[in-house]
């Protein structure tokens, strides 16, 4: 066992505040990982603050974690103490099923286990998250950290950036694809960058004006307003895919107008019950409309290195561990371009001997 320092809710009404904690012995397969940075994600609000009914205090969110190795089990064999290292959304699966032997483990038929608020699979204990100065995981859950990435920036790649970019390779765009994005935010700015790096021709459909200099900015192509009637009737049908990124309720139709023959809107951005939809809307075309959550581990190193080849980039703003509670109150009023990404050496500062 290990002693651990972070912050966590200790139940729903309560901010963040200084938590101890103990983090298992290294098992065979297992990497002890010192956490330099975590992001700061929509979901560790929601699960801080019970939003979802299911969470089990005390909650030390995290699930953008970049650190360093600084142990290792008997049976590593990817990692060794002082790589570059990095944890997501998910920490175990069963490893035997269908998805899992397809490197789909966010879709394990047995059951995944998160980062956080998740049941160890071999004590049953409750996970906790990178809010924390290290934590232990599987070996095969681990991503390692290319070289050329600026360690301090890679963390929300780790959930925002994968949960857009295994869409974009699910429905294999690159050249030629025309790529709408509805929103830009965490995800959308990222759906955005990415897709311009892959070679699509992208374009931003947002409801506000004050978004199009910052679409233009992150490489966007055109951008429509979504309330401008004659703006969205001039784009019906010259898109091949939309990532639709809004965390909220909203209708969809208006925007499937804009796909083309067979094209493809995905959601990614709301888990709400979606209002106003018509079968109509995709009876034209053959259109359709798909969700997709994070990606696999394998998925997740192949972003990493796509995005050191190319040089793509969160948008960060770094805040000591000290802000998390502003940083939640910032999130809700979007208040953020585009991601809070906690500095960890902040906790260090506190941490008790």
């Amino acid at each position: 066992m290990s002693k651990a320092y972070g912050y966590a809710a200790q139940q729903a009404t309560t901010p963040l505040s200084p938590f101890h904690f103990e983090r298992r012995a290294l098992r065979p397969d297992d990497v002890r990982i010192d956490i330099r940075y975590c992001g700061i994600c929509h979901t560790d609000l929601h699960f801080a603050r019970n939003d979802w009914g299911a969470t089990v205090y005390p909650c030390c969110p995290g699930h953008e974690i970049v650190g360093i190795v600084t142990a290792v089990g008997p049976q590593v064999t990817k990692f060794k103490v002082g790589d570059r290292a990095a944890v997501g959304c998910l920490v175990d699966s069963c490893g035997e099923c269908d998805q899992c032997g397809h490197g789909r483990e966010q879709f394990c038929r047995n059951g995944y286990t998160l980062t956080y608020n998740g049941k160890d699979r071999v004590s049953g204990e409750i996970t906790y998250g990178g809010y924390s100065d290290h934590i232990v995981c599987r070996e095969s859950f681990v991503v390692r950290v290319p070289d050329a990435l600026d360690a301090s920036r890679v963390a929300p790649l780790l959930c925002a950036g994968i949960t857009v970019y295994s869409p974009l390779r699910k429905y294999r765009a690159g050249p030629g694809t025309r790529l709408g994005v509805v929103g830009i935010g965490g995800l959308g700015h990222l759906a955005v960058k990415l897709g311009v790096a892959l070679g699509c021709e992208v374009t931003v459909i947002t409801s506000s004006e004050s978004k199009r200099t910052a679409a233009a900015a992150l490489g966007a192509h055109r951008v429509v307003l979504s309330k401008d009637a004659a703006a969205m009737a001039g784009l019906a049908s010259q898109l091949d895919l939309i990532i639709d990124t809004v965390p909220v309720p909203h209708e969809i139709d208006a925007y499937l107008a804009l796909l083309d023959f067979e094209g493809s809107l995905v959601i990614v951005g709301s888990l709400s019950p979606m209002p106003g939809f018509h079968a109509r809307s995709i009876f034209k075309n053959r259109r359709n409309i798909s969700a997709s959550p994070i990606g696999g581990i394998a998925e997740t190193q192949e972003l990493l290195e796509f995005c050191a080849a190319k040089g793509v980039y969160p948008e960060c703003e770094m805040v000591p561990i000290q802000d998390v509670n502003r940083a939640f109150d910032r999130m809700e009023r979007a208040d953020v371009k585009y991601r809070f990404v906690i500095d960890m050496a902040s906790l260090a500062g506190e941490r008790p001997d």
